[in-house]
């Protein structure tokens, strides 16, 4: 810790602070374009000058300077600074105006209107007047993709989007080029970058020179009204925040959470919201005479309750789709065992994950921000660049320290991020555990190894297999001690870990999700799209649902349901960390809650559930599992659950590791319903080649 007075008040802050770091602990508003906490420092903006008490008779740039650097007096008297002086004012003022030179100062036009930076510090910096009477300088609009806009003539130089895409997107594309007033920041060839974390330079730019391109013009921030959520286009759960116009949502955007995303959010977060209006299903449908024709509600049940009293319970199914709450979930689970079926599967892609393993077998037990503190790195059939676009961000972040060994088995892709590539398959995973590869040295060699296992590895045939041999070697290079526990499943879908912490999975003698679409009399699909429909033989499909995807498709019945900013619910991400999204606006038409749903056709079926509400469901689903109740708390998994799994042994199959994600932009109904997000995927199938605009 470093003592230094700051405008005359006495302070102490950690040696590493920069002193605007220090002026802001002391409460002092130091204004800055070009310094961000979570980037490199530049101190190229100047606007964050101060003075030092016994420095060079000029202003000092507070981002470029740490505590370390300043001196107390001769006679042992603090280091002081000051923020408020004369020459502070007049500097900031100079500076401000100098920006402002080749400004356009369009704000009734610019798109951040009311959350614009530049505005703000020009009103309470700068002065009311400019010396300037040249003819300003005008430079070309760039072509960076589909999803940022750019007006050049606004940027600044702060270079914050130059460092963002370097240091955490891991892409060397956007730089300055040129000098003094030829300098501008560019692609140099025009062509749309291909980080899958681009959209945050959209936030980091302090000017409105980059803004959000499917956003432009759509509506002011003062129109909207805002409503903290979580999302659920993977499974990290990013804390977002979801801005509505009416019933219309218009905007998603980041939160910060130091433990899951930081101030980050990936684009098929940031952009997906056009799809959570097209291709919407609104109202109840029924299969006549071999066409799906509109409904009523009690016509739809009606059909349900026909198909479900013409079987028994043993062939009657339920499938939960990748985005399902933990709520739906449950009531769906009570409806089906007052039914008498044991026929339950949260797991659509056939991954061997099950709760009777304990929970430390299926959830990424390290955390999202332990990462940090890990010493070296092995993925197993993972591909986190596109199964967790945040988290990988979090990976770049720890490589970028240094000392961090990283190996891969599986396909051999682009991470952002240097790597040791181990092999393909179960054949180097079975090196590794009998420490003929060199790189189990490496991981013994550190303190803190993390084994992350994907979901290319779990959902294949020796899926179980893969994962006992994966929990064998965390426990041979020591990733599994009363400190550490490095073992980490990381999942794709985010109802996953709630679906498993539910129990959601083939009882005693039920049948798992593949072999319940070509056997089952009746089968309910909550939201579950990513199957083979084309295998399907199952006589009677219910399918509960947001979208007209490809579940409903074969349905028979078809209930419209709420997507997820079209309810409250529960949701646990991939590290167990239990989250709640809220309601920003309410489903089109007739559609209606999956919970509600479930509880009113549980009515007609003669099984009626034994909640009315919301908070009737959840006090009941707290007392059969209390850890719901804890939120933003991980229940932690048990080392001797991974030790116990890496006991037993099974049979190893040949062939490689591949992603279950082939196309990042549209892995979800929601995603697939996106006109922005297909633009993305038709660009990087292009390998992002487009002519410029």
């Amino acid at each position: 810790m470093t003592k230094l007075k700051v405008d005359g008040k006495e302070i102490e802050v950690p040696d590493h602070f920069t002193l605007l770091q220090a002026c802001e602990e002391a409460g002092a508003e130091i204004p800055r374009f070009c310094f961000h906490e979570r980037l490199s420092v530049a101190g190229n903006c100047r606007m964050c000058l101060i003075e030092v008490k016994g420095g060079p008779p000029k202003p000092a740039a507070s981002c470029a300077m740490g505590v370390r650097d300043i001196r107390g007096g001769p006679n042992g008297e603090l280091p002081e600074v000051f923020t408020n002086t004369p020459m502070v004012k007049k500097a900031r003022e100079g500076v401000m105006e100098f920006l402002l030179i080749n400004h356009p100062l369009d704000c009734p036009i610019c798109d951040q209107g009311g959350e614009c930076d530049l505005q703000d510090q020009a009103m309470a910096f700068g002065i009311d007047s400019s010396r300037y009477t040249e003819n300003k300088r005008a430079v070309e609009d760039k072509y960076i993709g589909p999803l940022v806009k750019t007006v050049m003539n606004r940027c600044i130089h702060c270079t914050r989007c130059v460092r963002f895409t370097t240091e955490v997107g891991g892409i060397s594309e956007l730089g300055l080029i040129g000098r003094g007033e030829d300098a501008e920041i560019t692609t140099y060839l025009e062509h749309a970058m291909t980080s899958e974390l681009q959209g945050n330079v959209v936030d980091l730019c302090p000017v409105g020179a980059l803004t959000s391109k499917p956003f432009a013009f759509t509506a002011r921030p003062w129109e909207l009204n805002k409503t903290e959520s979580i999302d659920v286009m993977d499974a990290v759960g990013s804390a977002i925040r979801v801005d509505t116009r009416g019933r219309e949502v218009m905007r998603i955007m980041p939160r910060v959470n130091e433990q899951v995303n930081e101030e980050w959010i990936s684009d098929k977060t940031r952009f997906i919201w056009d799809g959570l209006k097209t291709q919407r299903l609104d109202r109840p449908y029924v299969r006549k005479d071999g066409r799906l024709q509109a409904a009523s509600w009690a016509e739809a049940f009606a059909a349900i309750k026909t198909a479900v009293s013409a079987t028994s319970g043993d062939k009657i199914g339920a499938i939960a789709g990748d985005l399902a709450s933990v709520e739906e979930m449950y009531a769906l689970k009570s409806l089906m065992n007052s039914l008498g079926s044991e026929n339950l599967d949260c797991r659509q892609d056939g991954t061997a994950l099950d709760p009777s393993l304990g929970r430390g077998s299926y959830i990424f037990n390290p955390t999202i921000e332990g990462i940090e503190q890990a010493g070296g790195l092995l993925l197993i059939g993972a591909n986190p660049r596109y199964e967790a676009s945040v988290l990988n961000a979090r990976i770049r972040k720890r490589f970028r320290r240094g000392n961090f060994p990283i190996g891969v088995i599986g396909e051999v892709s682009e991470l952002r991020y240097a790597y040791d590539y181990v092999g393909a398959g179960p054949d180097s995973l079975a090196e590794l555990s009998s420490g003929s590869n060199s790189f189990a040295e490496k991981l013994r060699g550190v303190k803190n190894p993390m084994i992350i296992v994907g979901q290319g590895a779990l959902s294949r045939p020796d899926g179980l297999a893969i994962l006992q041999a994966a929990a064998k070697l965390a426990g041979s290079v020591g990733a599994l001690t009363d400190e550490w526990n490095g073992f980490g499943v990381l999942h794709t879908a985010a109802s996953r870990v709630g679906g498993l912490d539910l129990g959601f999975v083939p009882g005693a003698k039920g049948a798992n999700a593949a072999t319940m679409l070509k056997s089952m009399d009746v089968l309910f699909l909550l939201g579950a799209d990513e199957m083979e429909f084309s295998t399907k033989y199952a006589k009677f499909t219910v399918y509960i649902g947001s979208h007209g995807d490809n579940g409903a498709h074969t349905a028979d019945v078809i209930l419209p349901a709420a997507t997820y900013t079209e309810k409250s619910g529960t949701w646990v991400n991939t590290e167990g960390r239990v989250q709640m999204g809220n309601r920003a606006g309410f489903a089109p038409g007739e559609a209606r809650e999956d919970w509600a749903i479930i509880r009113a056709l549980s009515d007609v079926l003669g099984k009626k559930l034994p909640f009315d509400s919301l908070y009737a469901l959840r006090a009941k689903l707290y007392a059969d599992h209390p850890h719901f109740a804890d939120l933003d708390e991980i229940a932690a998994g048990s080392v001797n659950d991974i030790a116990t799994l890496g006991l037993k042994s099974g049979e190893l199959s040949k062939g490689g590791f591949t992603t279950p994600i082939k196309d990042f932009y549209l892995t979800n109904p929601i995603a697939r319903a996106s006109a922005v997000m297909a633009e993305c995927s038709a660009l990087a199938r292009n390998n992002f080649q487009v002519a410029a605009e």
